[in-house]
């Protein structure tokens, strides 16, 4: 399994955070706030995948591009930038050592910083 950082979700990040599509919430609330696999269901079946993978920051590469067990790191509701979301992708990217997406989505978890 090789994950890399989604450079098109890097980028969608970066823009919510400057439109200040964001949720300033507290690094516990991930669970609660992240989408369930029903609202991620809907959400492929509504969008596809071009729009489904712009929420996660990482991809195994090794796996299909229409499979959802590719798109790794995810950091927000489909509608806007959690930093929960990011907090939790930022501890787990350093955790599995995934440097590039730790580097990024420290990078969002500053922008959101700026904001509060």
């Amino acid at each position: 399994m090789v994950v890399k950082l989604n450079a098109r979700a890097f980028e969608h990040a970066k823009k919510l955070v400057k439109e200040r599509r964001v949720v300033l919430d507290d690094r516990d609330e991930w669970s609660e706030h992240r989408p369930s696999v029903e609202e991620e269901n809907r959400y492929l079946e509504q969008h596809g995948f071009a729009e489904y993978r712009k929420w996660y920051l990482g991809e195994d590469d090794e796996q299909n591009e229409e499979n959802k067990g590719r798109y790794k790191f995810p950091y927000g509701d489909f509608e806007k930038v959690h930093r929960c979301g990011v907090l939790s992708a930022e501890s787990r990217a350093g955790q599995y050592k995934h440097t590039d997406i730790e580097i990024a989505v420290a990078h969002v978890h500053g922008m959101l910083e700026e904001l509060s």
